[in-house]
Order: C-alpha cells, then sequence, then structure tokens
C-alpha cells in the first residue's frame, strides 16, 4: 500500500514538472516549486522501491528536507497567485498543473508523512540543515538574474517579464535593504515550518499501523 502511494506521489510530482520539461532547460525551473517538486519526485522514488522492496530507504532528514520544501513552495505560490489561476493552465492527464502543485502533492506528502513514515526519527539539527538551502536559493536566483537579466522565471507570459520568480526577490525594484529584510523574514517563516514538522515527528507515535520506515 505504501509503495503503490508513493509512486502516486511520484507521478503527480513529474507532472507538476511537466511543462519546465516540455520547455527544457530555462526559465521553467527557477521557482521553488517546481525545484521542490522534482526533488520530491526522486526521493518518493527511492522510498517508493525501498519499501516494496523491504531495502533501504531514504534517510530521514532528505525525506523531511523533500517534504518541507514542497509545502514551502506551494506556501510561497498560493502567497504569489492565491487560488487565481487554480484551475486554468496546462493539464496533465486532466488535472491542472496548478492544482497539483498547490493542493494535491502538499495533501498527498501530509499524509504520507502521517501514515508511513516511522516517527522520532527527527534530530533537533535537521530544522538547521534544512535551512542552508534558501542561501543557495537566493544566490542562485541573484547571479542568475544578474548574468541572464532577460531570461524570465517560471511559466506563461508572465515568467518572460523578470527574471525573478517571486516580487518579493526582485533586487531590481526592491534595493538591497528590503531585499535582505525579506529573505531574513522568509527564513524565519521557513524555520518555523521546519520546527513545526520537527515537533509534530516528536508528538507523533514512534510508529503507526501503516509505518513501514525502518532508518
Amino acid at each position: 500500500m505504501a509503495s503503490l502511494y508513493r509512486f502516486l506521489i511520484v507521478a503527480l510530482a513529474l507532472t507538476a514538472t511537466a511543462p519546465a520539461w516540455l520547455e527544457g532547460i530555462g526559465r521553467a525551473w527557477v521557482p521553488l516549486d517546481t525545484q521542490a517538486d522534482l526533488l520530491l519526485a526522486l526521493v518518493m522514488l527511492w522510498a517508493a522501491a525501498g519499501s516494496l522492496l523491504k531495502g533501504i530507504e531514504p534517510p530521514a532528514w532528505l525525506k523531511g528536507f523533500a517534504s518541507l520544501y514542497v509545502w514551502i513552495g506551494a506556501g510561497a505560490r498560493w502567497a504569489l497567485e492565491g487560488a487565481s489561476g487554480l484551475l486554468d493552465g496546462p493539464r496533465i492527464w486532466g488535472i491542472p498543473v496548478s492544482l497539483t502543485t498547490r493542493i494535491l502533492l502538499p495533501a498527498l506528502v501530509a499524509l504520507d508523512f502521517l501514515l508511513f513514515d516511522t516517527h522520532r526519527r527527527y534530530s533537533w539539527h535537521y530544522t538547521l540543515t534544512w535551512m542552508t538551502y534558501l542561501p543557495c536559493y537566493l544566490a542562485f536566483v541573484l547571479v542568475r538574474a544578474a548574468i541572464w537579466p532577460t531570461a524570465g522565471a517560471g511559466t506563461g507570459p508572465q515568467s518572460l517579464v523578470s527574471p525573478y520568480p517571486y516580487p518579493g526577490l526582485n533586487l531590481q525594484t526592491l534595493g538591497w535593504e528590503r531585499l535582505s529584510v525579506n529573505a531574513a523574514e522568509y527564513l524565519v517563516v521557513c524555520f518555523a515550518a521546519g520546527l513545526a514538522l520537527f515537533l509534530i515527528d516528536r508528538i507523533l507515535p514512534a510508529r503507526t499501523g501503516l509505518s513501514v520506515s525502518r532508518r
């Protein structure tokens, strides 16, 4: 059951990145949610194979990392677009990609964490380790924008306007001072999300009736 469920997540995660694959290596891979969905597909494929074959599954920190950033990426998309366009845009298997990214994947990942994971495996320092991706992502966005200012970011017509995937990271309009404040605020919010995940993992019973993870 766990393997089939996780293969379903892999399929949906890959459909969420389908517009980026169709476009090729370019602006469609810049948004955080697209990168997170690709990472989730790889980690869940590992987890599905491990639970099916009773083999080695992904380390707890890696699976937690992938799950956390799927939620963060979906949250960033909600903050940027709200509910607008939720049922619009490209569809894969008849399902809007926006719906998959913003609702289906975050919900399915949450259920996987609650039902199939063995809990109380997270160490306190995972919350700090998970945060190292954010400065790297910010540096990637800024360096890319400086080198290719006309490259655009994301998918759709609006993505051609700016090389920055989110208005809150737009150095041209914000300046360094406001950008630094925004980055600090985002880091605090994401750290709070990681800390909440850590605490929930600690509160839940170590194993549920459906738990499959051994590590």
